[in-house]
């Protein structure tokens, strides 16, 4: 019988899972199509809110947006490869998650603005926009590549 390839999560895998949420700029997001239901990726600026839950900032224009209102039911993958190297044995983190929106004229939405401009100033263009809005991920599972041969499976509670 084959060995199961998908390694124990371990102390060193939840600090490499959450060092790849925390420190993304940027990831793919991956919803479904509303009309079609085909699955549909796109780059996404990411942040985390001040306790480290993964979040964007989108525009009501985005089909992204239209969807996930449909469906909040979504995936993100975090951790760009280096310059060097093959991209496959860097380290990257698919998360299932569920998108909330963030009421613009709710306290939450003021303080993730702050927030949101120390790690993303250039947003200071587009933020108070009233097509935007911020979208938290709450995670229910991660599928973590920590590079070659080192696969392990992640639930919300390690990432928490």
């Amino acid at each position: 019988m084959p060995q199961d390839p998908i390694r124990p999560t371990d102390a060193e895998a939840i600090t490499l899972a959450k060092s790849l949420i925390q420190n993304a700029n940027y990831g793919a997001l991956a919803f479904l199509d509303p009309e079609t239901r085909t699955p549909t990726v796109t780059r996404v600026a990411i942040g985390t809110t001040p306790d480290g839950v993964p979040l964007t900032l989108i525009s009501d224009l985005s089909a992204h947006t239209k969807a996930l209102r449909a469906d909040s039911n979504c995936g993100l993958l975090l951790g760009e490869p280096n310059s060097k190297g093959d991209p496959l044995t860097h380290p990257r983190i698919s998360v299932q998650a569920v998108a909330s929106f963030v009421d613009r004229s709710s306290p939450e939405h003021e303080a993730l603005r702050g927030h949101y401009l120390s790690t993303h100033p250039k947003s200071k263009l587009y933020i108070d926009f009233a097509d935007f809005s911020f979208v938290t991920f709450k995670i229910n599972s991660a599928a973590l590549n920590g590079g070659f041969g080192k696969a392990y499976h992640l639930t919300a509670a390690d990432l928490s």
